[in-house]
C-alpha cells in the first residue's frame, strides 16, 4: 500500500468515531437522567422476556426492572464496546487479520473506556469505575474474537470451493 487508506477503512473510520460520540453522548447524561434511561430499557427487557410481565402491577414491574438494571447495564457496556472493537478492527486491518490487528483493536478500546470513565468523573451524579473499564475491555476482547472466528469460519469456507 502506497500510504493511501482505502474507501473501506475510511468508512470503518467514520464508524468508529460516530461511535466513540454515541458512547460519550451516553456518558454525559447525569446520573438521574441515565437512571431513568436503564429503568425503561429494564421494562422493555422485561416485557420482552418475562411471561405475564404486562399482567404484573406497576410497583412489581418497577421492581424487577430495578432488579435487572445492573446485568442489563453491564451488558450494554460489553456490548457497546464490542461494537467499538469491530469497527476499529476494520480500521487496523489491512487486508488479513492478525493478532496483532485483534490486540490493537482491543487496546485502542480499552484507552478510549479509560478516558470515558475519566470522563464521567465531571458528570453530575455519575462516577468512573474502573470494573466498567474491565467489562468494557471484556466486551471489546469478545467482540473481536467474535469477529475473527467469522474471518476464519468465512476463509475455511471459501477455500473448501
Amino acid at each position: 500500500m502506497t500510504g493511501k487508506i482505502s474507501i473501506r477503512r475510511k468508512v470503518y473510520l467514520i464508524l468508529t468515531v460516530v461511535w466513540m460520540v454515541v458512547i460519550f453522548s451516553f456518558s454525559a447524561k447525569p446520573g438521574e437522567e441515565s437512571e431513568i434511561q436503564s429503568l425503561r430499557a429494564g421494562k422493555i427487557v422485561c416485557s420482552i422476556f418475562v411471561p405475564g410481565y404486562e399482567n404484573m402491577s406497576e410497583q412489581e414491574q418497577i421492581s424487577m426492572a430495578e432488579n435487572i438494571d445492573y446485568p442489563v447495564r453491564k451488558a450494554a457496556h460489553a456490548t457497546e464496546y464490542a461494537i467499538l472493537a469491530g469497527f476499529i478492527l476494520g480500521v487496523v486491518v489491512t487486508s488479513l487479520i492478525n493478532w496483532k490487528h485483534l490486540l490493537a483493536a482491543v487496546l485502542v478500546a480499552v484507552i478510549y473506556a479509560s478516558t470515558d470513565e475519566l470522563h464521567q468523573l465531571f458528570v453530575p451524579g455519575r462516577n468512573g469505575q474502573f470494573m466498567d473499564v474491565l467489562i468494557d475491555g471484556t466486551g471489546a476482547l469478545a467482540g473481536v474474537i467474535f469477529i475473527f472466528i467469522i474471518y476464519r469460519l468465512n476463509n475455511k469456507v471459501k477455500s473448501k470451493k
